[in-house]
C-alpha cells in the first residue's frame, strides 16, 4: 500500500548551507521523520539539507518553494514553480 504525503516550504539559506526548515508542531515534520539519512532536528525545526548539485538540477534556489514528499520513507524534492533558464 502506498503511503505518501506532500507539503511545500520555502528554501532558505544558513551557514552556507541550502535547506528547509519545517517547524516540529506542523503536522508534516512528524510525517517526514520516518525518511531515511537526510533529515536533522534544529531546535524547533527538522532540517533539510539539499546539495548544492540537487538544487541546481532542480533549478532552484534561496526563497524558492519547493515540494516535498515522502513515500514510504523516501524523500522526494521538487520545484513548485519551473524557472526558465535564459
Amino acid at each position: 500500500m502506498e503511503n505518501k504525503t506532500c507539503s511545500e516550504w520555502p528554501l532558505v539559506k544558513a551557514n552556507g548551507e541550502l535547506m528547509l526548515l519545517v517547524p516540529l508542531e506542523d503536522g508534516a515534520a512528524g510525517r517526514l521523520e520516518s525518511s531515511r539519512g537526510v533529515l536533522e532536528k534544529q531546535g524547533e525545526f527538522l532540517k533539510i539539507v539539499v546539495p548544492e548539485w540537487l538544487a541546481k538540477m532542480l533549478g532552484v534556489e534561496e526563497g524558492d518553494l519547493v515540494r516535498v514528499c515522502n513515500e514510504d520513507g523516501t524523500l522526494e524534492i521538487q520545484p513548485v514553480e519551473t524557472r526558465l533558464v535564459n
